[in-house]
């Protein structure tokens, strides 16, 4: 039976999303109220940050091939419970080890939710690939934006010990996906995966996965890069002001949102390859623009604008397109694409402070303009589709 686009499941996944990444982007802004509480130094406070990075991207691909044996619906309202629990819970404790747990389950719930979601949302998205799927992956944008917003008030008006409040979002998804299950969960998905699967790519398939994985790779560390030294630069070398750089910030993840949505329908009429191409291309041209216009607020915010939007307009895409590459397994290609390759951009922004710490923050900001010139010829010698037969 062929798939039809379902916009009200794929909203109401989509939602799960927002709500899962919710404590992923809070984590990192609660950090400093937690160190504060417990004493903690910047070493041990880094080590809850690569625990969280670890079990809640890392870790994906193997929620992923759990879910690939099996239907694991579950994870679903699982995921996301335990993604708020672990979080919620974390004004509780009064040492170090029940709070590097607790950060370890919400990181668990994390990754468990993304590949089955995106392995559900693949059934909801008919021949629109790229636009159903951005739509599910447009709720994590909003979740990780939202993150902050949501915890630092509650900290701020309430106090640190009215950290559990924020469990509500995760309950009340809980709640709706318990009583929607017989939608989302619909018989004929495995009699449909089994279609999808009857071709075997092989080894084509391998080395055009682990060439699409190389690229998420090389967006991911640009991303992560500019997310990481966009703030250092400009406060620590141009001596700008912290708030301004926290805005710049803002708009570059906007529009990363506005990308997710807007790039999908066009690589779904264009293409899915040549997509990628374009956004590459585009992200490095774009990309010296950042330092011509250093010195107009406004310029530069429509610069870092756009280069969010042509750089992330491919995050729905390449989750497909590793899902078309690997139709049998659809759990591990995504969680290859969303966890694996994107948690990788950890390691990127490490290097990056090798450099910083060498070379100095504004060649480490500088060399970032490798990254999209290196995702581009590897989009160049990506085959895809695969020809069957």
């Amino acid at each position: 039976m062929e798939s039809k686009f379902n916009l009200k499941i794929l909203l109401l996944l989509s939602t799960g999303h927002c709500v899962v990444d919710i404590y992923q982007g809070a984590l990192p802004a609660v950090l400093p109220f937690l160190k504060g509480e417990l004493g903690l130094t910047y070493a041990v406070a880094g080590i809850i940050l690569i625990m969280a990075n670890i079990t809640s991207s890392i870790l994906q691909p193997v929620f992923g091939f759990l879910s690939d044996k099996k239907e694991k619906a579950f994870l679903l309202p699982t995921g996301v419970l335990a993604a708020g629990v672990g979080f919620a819970l974390l004004s509780v404790p009064s040492s170090f080890l029940p709070v590097l747990l607790l950060v370890t389950l919400s990181g668990l719930g994390i990754a468990a939710y993304h590949p089955e979601g995106y392995k559900t949302a693949y059934f909801y998205t008919g021949p629109r690939a790229a636009t159903g799927m951005s739509v599910f992956s447009v709720g994590g944008n909003l979740g990780m934006a939202l993150g902050p917003m949501i915890s630092i008030p509650v900290i701020s008006y309430l106090g640190f010990r009215a950290l559990p409040v924020v469990i509500l979002p995760a309950l009340a998804f809980a709640a709706a996906i318990v009583h929607w299950r017989k939608e989302v969960a619909l018989p004929e998905r495995t009699e449909h995966a089994r279609e999808r699967g009857d071709g075997r790519p092989g080894g084509a398939a391998s080395l055009s996965l682990v060439t699409l994985v190389s690229i998420v790779i090389m967006r991911s560390w640009m991303q992560m890069g500019l997310l990481s030294y966009i703030p250092f630069y400009y406060i620590d070398y141009l001596k700008g002001d912290a708030v301004y750089a926290g805005k710049l910030i803002s708009v570059f993840l906007l529009g990363g949102a506005v990308g997710t949505l807007a790039g999908a329908p066009l690589a779904d009429r264009w293409g899915h390859k040549l997509f990628i191409s374009l956004s590459m291309v585009l992200a490095a041209l774009t990309f010296p623009l950042l330092f011509i216009l250093e010195g107009s607020p406004l310029l530069l915010s429509v610069a870092l604008f756009w280069l969010g939007m042509v750089l992330v307009s491919t995050f729905s895409v390449t989750v497909v397109m590793s899902q078309k590459l690997l139709p049998r397994s659809l759990g591990i290609a995504s969680g290859l694409t969303t966890g694996f390759a994107i948690g990788a951009g950890g390691i990127g922004v490490t290097l990056l402070g090798v450099v910083a710490d060498r070379f100095g923050v504004p060649f480490a900001l500088k060399s970032i303009f490798i990254f999209p010139v290196v995702g581009f010829i590897l989009s160049l010698v990506l085959k895809y589709p695969l020809q069957r037969g």
